[in-house]
């Protein structure tokens, strides 16, 4: 042991490797062999054993104090094959498994080893003698023996991949199995892992896909990445036209789930709209723009083909993005369309899916590589702040719709209990303001001086999410920002405020305005050119706007009791008991 602390890690290398081997390599049962081996076989095959055995232990054995079945807890997945051979990946979130601790992340039920044989019942011996004819003879139907065997050995089932219990749960049941499990980890570490990889300026032609989400566009867009890539574009590229080694990144902005927005806004229009927020968030050298989505394949033609041409035979394509952007999503079907590879990526509508670097083969010719990386953390997105169930009512999955009020100044619009917007000064005789944001979420304009009451009394209860008075408190404090804004037709909206995470008001005026924002603090909330300038010709009228879930279930609530009323009238007393349980 002193010997081998006093090595280095090079000369270290095989020697742990050998252990290894050594260790699973399991030498069959010399009983078994007696008839066959020689004495001194059997003497070797004894010896050699013991000496593995050994070996294995010594070399094998950690350095550190800590357990030899201690969890490592790390994001870095299976990105690096060097150190990827001797550790066990989850193929759907990439974080490493693990089966002897189910309070530590990673944890996997070991499948039971069954015999391949177990479904040809030779073993089994029939009960009565088979009929001088048989019935599928009677029928008509020769079988061959020979062909029915063949056949009963190429029907098989595809083999499912050993994930972990997170993505089981994520899979099957749409939640996460504990939470409290995925604290363990730290934090993802993008500069230590991917960050250094794109600013070296030797080894293979690294691209990047930077993955927006089309209705969360600011609130998603990764700026730091954007910045990071930029400036080591700048710096490589002007080694490289020096002669010197100099590896420029390519960047291909894929902005994800255009099937959410309407059918109606223009692909033109939004690809300029793109091009000029990248820009202002810090990305200024883009190779391409592609608008996607992975539900219903659109555009994953011209994506592929233009990152199987950047990549080359050797390139990484490295999927970076926020939580929730659609990654995986996008990755599973790249996977289908090229070849139909069938991809293990767990998707599911919860923040953070992906624990660590996942290493997808078989999607890009050659060498080249595509890496899955997990969401970056955006503490200013309000969906961060939100528990499981407020984010599914927040997160939007349908196409959006607008919902329009005509509101002159003193009057106030709110999103749930999560943002509020108030016409506090204007010349104009009204205003149209557009919400655009999930369908399940309430809103409520009125006068902007009961807005208080409404903070008191409605938020966490007709005003969800939060859900619950108690999450109004623990989301921070409820503070406001101005913003001075300007319009040229009312015809249209000219401009949006949006709050990350969350959605936007799209304003629509001919004239200028004073507006005040509230949403929580820390919540970044910017203004900008309008997205989608189509507004409802149908307007929202004062007071309550019952969100589509609420008006499911009222809808559900009064076929109970039409059908209760009924179940009374005919008689007894057992159907208005059993409704009032329900209720």
């Amino acid at each position: 042991m002193i010997i081998a602390r006093n090595l280095c890690a090079s000369k270290l290398k095989p020697l742990i490797y050998l252990s290894s081997l050594l260790e699973s390599f399991k030498y069959p049962s010399l009983q078994n062999l007696s008839p066959v081996l020689s004495p001194k076989t059997k003497l070797y095959f004894q010896n050699t054993t013991k000496y593995s055995l050994q070996f294995s232990t010594r070399f094998n054995r950690p350095f550190s104090s800590k357990p030899a079945d201690s969890v490592l807890l790390s994001r870095d997945g299976n990105y690096d094959e060097a150190t990827s051979l001797a550790l066990l990946v989850c193929p759907g979130c990439g974080v490493h498994m693990q089966y002897f601790n189910p309070k530590q992340p990673g944890f996997y039920i070991k499948p039971s080893q069954k015999d391949l044989n177990y479904r040809l019942h030779d073993h089994l011996e029939p009960i009565a003698q088979e009929p001088e004819f048989s019935n599928s003879l009677k029928r008509g139907l020769v079988i061959e023996p020979q062909k029915l065997h063949i056949d009963a050995n190429l029907i098989q089932k595809p083999v499912k991949p050993e994930v972990c219990a997170r993505c089981h749960s994520l899979r099957h049941y749409g939640k996460v199995k504990d939470p409290t499990v995925e604290n363990l980890l730290p934090d993802f570490d993008f500069d230590h892992t991917v960050g250094r990889k794109l600013a070296t300026a030797t080894g293979t032609r690294s691209v990047v896909l930077m993955v927006v989400d089309a209705v969360d566009f600011d609130g998603s867009f990764p700026r730091k990445v954007a910045k990071l890539v930029s400036a080591t574009i700048d710096e490589n590229y002007a080694s490289w036209k020096q002669g010197k080694s100099g590896n420029v990144p390519r960047v291909v902005l894929v902005v994800t789930k255009i099937d959410l927005l309407p059918s109606s806004l223009s692909p033109t229009r939004l690809e300029h709209w793109v091009r000029q927020r990248a820009r202002e968030g810090g990305s200024n050298k883009i190779t391409s723009v592609h608008m996607v989505s992975a539900v219903r394949d659109w555009g994953l033609k011209n994506l592929v083909d233009d990152i199987v041409d950047l990549a080359g035979r050797r390139g990484n394509v490295w999927a970076i993005g926020a939580q929730n952007a659609g990654k995986s999503t996008l990755i599973n079907s790249i996977g289908k369309y090229v070849g139909g590879k069938i991809m293990h990526l767990t998707e599911a509508p919860v923040p953070g899916t992906t624990l660590g670097i996942v290493r997808v083969e078989g999607v890009l010719p050659g060498l080249g590589k595509l890496f899955d990386t997990p969401g970056l953390l955006h503490p200013h997105q309000l969906t961060t702040r939100l528990t499981r169930e407020e984010q599914k009512l927040v997160l939007i999955s349908k196409e959006l719709k607008p919902r329009t009020y005509r509101i002159k100044a003193g009057h106030s619009v709110h999103i749930a209990g999560l943002m509020r917007l108030d016409i506090e000064e204007t010349s104009l005789d009204s205003i149209y303001v557009t919400v655009w944001a999930s369908p399940y979420l309430p809103l409520h304009m009125g006068k902007a001086e009961n807005a208080c009451t409404m903070f008191q009394e409605h938020f966490g209860r007709q005003l969800q999410p939060p859900i619950g008075e108690k999450r109004v408190q623990e989301l921070g404090n409820w503070v406001k920002r101005k913003f001075c804004i300007s319009g040229n037709t009312w015809d249209s909206s000219s401009v949006d405020i949006a709050a990350a995470g969350l959605g936007w008001f799209a304003i629509g005026l001919k004239g200028d305005a004073v507006l005040g924002v509230w949403t929580y603090e820390g919540i970044d909330v910017v203004l900008r050119n309008s997205l989608i300038p189509d507004r409802s010709y149908a307007f929202e009228v004062a007071g309550f706007t019952v969100s589509k879930i609420v008006s499911q279930a009222d809808h559900a609530l009064n076929k109970l009791k039409h059908q209760s009323d009924k179940k009374r009238k005919q008689g007894g007393t057992k159907a208005s008991v059993f409704v009032e349980s329900s209720l």
